[in-house]
Parts: C-alpha cells; sequence; structure tokens
C-alpha cells in the first residue's frame, strides 16, 4: 500500500510539473534575502557571495531539486546595490533556468547610528523555461501534444522590491513573475508551457538582545501567489557569540485571499523546519535546513534537505554589524 502511494504522489508530481508553477521553496532565505527581494542587493554593504541546494521530498520521484547562486554589493558610497542571481530549478518534466540583474537604491533613514535604510529595488532579468513529454504519464496528461516532445522557451521577466531594516528591525515587501506571469505563450497549442504565477512576498523580523552572547531573532514571512494557497511561516532563531545560529520556523497555509476550488487539504500545515548556521571562519558561513512535512505527503517522503555556503569579502573599514544579523 505504501508504495501504491509512493508512486500515486510520484505520478502527482509529474503532472502538476504540466499544469501550473508556483516558486522555488527554499527555507534559508533569511540567511540572504536577495532570494525573494531585489531590495536587499548591497544589505550588507560588502561584497557577498552565497549559493545553496535544495533537494525536496526525498524519495519521491520528481520531486523538486534547486541550486541557485548570488552575488551583491555596494557601489557610489554605499547608496547602490548591486546584485547577479542565479538559478535552477527542476520537478517533474519541468526544468527552470533563471538570471536576474538587480538594482536597489538605497536611502538613509533617522537616526545615523541606528544605520537605518530604506532601498528601493528592480530587478530585470531572462527565465528559461523546459518541458520534457516524454517524463509524463500518458495516463494523467490530458492534452497528447506534450508526451513525448521537448519544448523550450526563453522570456523576459522583471521583480520588484521595497526593503527597509536598522541595527534592530527590517521589513521588506516583494513581487516577482511581473513579466512572464503576462506572457502566454501557450495561445498555440504546440507550444504549451505551465503559466508562471505572479508571487508577492511579506517579511519582517527584529533583533531581541538576551545577553552579551545570546540574541533572539523572530521573524515571519507571507508568501502569495494569488492562484493556490499562501503560506506563512513562523521563525525564531537564536544566535550564539556571534557565531552559530540555530532555530526552527512553522509553515502553514495562510490564504487571505478568497480562491475558489482551493483543495481543503492545501489549507493544513506544511511543515517543520529545522535550521543552523555556523560561521566556520569570519568570513565563510555554512547553514543547513530538514524540513518536517506535516500534510498527508509526508508518509510517503523523507523530508526536505538544503545546504547553503555564505563567502564575504569585508572592506577595509565595516561601518557595523548589522548585516551579519539579517
Amino acid at each position: 500500500m505504501k508504495a501504491y502511494f509512493i508512486t500515486l504522489a510520484s505520478s502527482l508530481l509529474l503532472c502538476l510539473s504540466a499544469t501550473a508553477q508556483q516558486d522555488a521553496q527554499f527555507s534559508q532565505y533569511m540567511f540572504n534575502g536577495i532570494y525573494i527581494n531585489p531590495a536587499y542587493a548591497g544589505y550588507r554593504e560588502q561584497l557577498n557571495l552565497s549559493a545553496f541546494y535544495r533537494n525536496q521530498w526525498t524519495g519521491l520521484d520528481g520531486a523538486p531539486q534547486t541550486i541557485s547562486f548570488a552575488a551583491d554589493a555596494t557601489a557610489n558610497n554605499e547608496r547602490v546595490g548591486l546584485a547577479l542571481q542565479l538559478m535552477s530549478d527542476k520537478i517533474g518534466a519541468e526544468s527552470n533556468t533563471m538570471a536576474y540583474l538587480n538594482y536597489a537604491y538605497r536611502i538613509p533613514v533617522g537616526d545615523p547610528d541606528k544605520g537605518g535604510r530604506l532601498a528601493l529595488g528592480i530587478g530585470a532579468g531572462i527565465v528559461n523555461y523546459q518541458l520534457n513529454g516524454s517524463k509524463l504519464d500518458p495516463n494523467d496528461v490530458a492534452d497528447p501534444v506534450l508526451l513525448n516532445q521537448r519544448r523550450s522557451i526563453l522570456l523576459p521577466d522583471a521583480r520588484a522590491g521595497i526593503y527597509y531594516s536598522n541595527d534592530r528591525i527590517y521589513a521588506g515587501l516583494s513581487v516577482d513573475n511581473i513579466l512572464v506571469h503576462y506572457m502566454h505563450p501557450n495561445k498555440d497549442p504546440e507550444h504549451y508551457f505551465p503559466e508562471k504565477k505572479m508571487h508577492a512576498y511579506l517579511t519582517a523580523g527584529g533583533l531581541v538582545p538576551l545577553s552579551e552572547s545570546f540574541l533572539l531573532k523572530p521573524s515571519f514571512m507571507w508568501k502569495e501567489d494569488f492562484a493556490g494557497p499562501g503560506s506563512l511561516d513562523l521563525n525564531a532563531f537564536l544566535l550564539i557569540a556571534e557565531k552559530i545560529w540555530i532555530g526552527a520556523s512553522y509553515r502553514t497555509a495562510f490564504n487571505v485571499i478568497k480562491k475558489k476550488d482551493l483543495d481543503p487539504a492545501l489549507k493544513k500545515p506544511a511543515a517543520f523546519v529545522m535550521l543552523a548556521e555556523i560561521y566556520v571562519a569570519q568570513k565563510l558561513r555554512i547553514g543547513y535546513g530538514y524540513d518536517i512535512p506535516l500534510n498527508q505527503l509526508g508518509d510517503y517522503n523523507y523530508g526536505s534537505h538544503e545546504i547553503s555556503l555564505g563567502y564575504f569579502f569585508t572592506p577595509r573599514k565595516a561601518r557595523m554589524l548589522t548585516p551579519r544579523y539579517f
């Protein structure tokens, strides 16, 4: 019986990859906000390189796999943030490759000693969608045109965001898939591709000093794609001696916008996440996250694994420690 459900879930993943798209899921976004908000570019005020790999729902055929690289820095006396982001995402028969250039204009706000900045960010890039019809189950696909064919299309895209931070709090709002959402490459059935949905992200968090060696960082992220189920992440992290982050996240459905025909099963809790990040050297950090599914799919996979790396090129005159925290 268990093998039957594993096969069923795997088939479902393959079918979903040919019908609609959501942004790649990852859990360590709080360690580098550039993945969800272009206005984060230059936030650390140093050259920052980062990469991550996520293997979601281990044990299911066709389960999502995502790899990404990002680099960001400041220019023009720290008034401008610049970032490059590359990402490859695979799920079932579908694979996407994306490249974005991000620009953020950073405005000093409030008391200079608190390092307050309001950043307005935009990003422009290209997205390559690929669909391998040979990986689809003919019994589950209504359109026979999709079967046994490989297709690829290249589309422009844009993203935008706003981000505020000082030495104790941060908040951001961003929207991505702005252009590809309206591109409609499916007018011709011979060129069918899953329709990419616009996504919005709302994030906020802060620092609570507990002692000289311990800082508490609570935060949240609301993610909305205006079609499928929205989600809410509630996060809590503890920074120990400015060397080790340990924490957890609780991810659940959170539907502010009313949607028709939304499966009740999608309104249930999604995952509990355990995370850690260690500064193995002054400029090098390594992070790991493990997602434990809390829905029915959790009975038929071994969770999700995520690894991240970060390297900072510290300037000669470091103005503040805030970038280490957010």
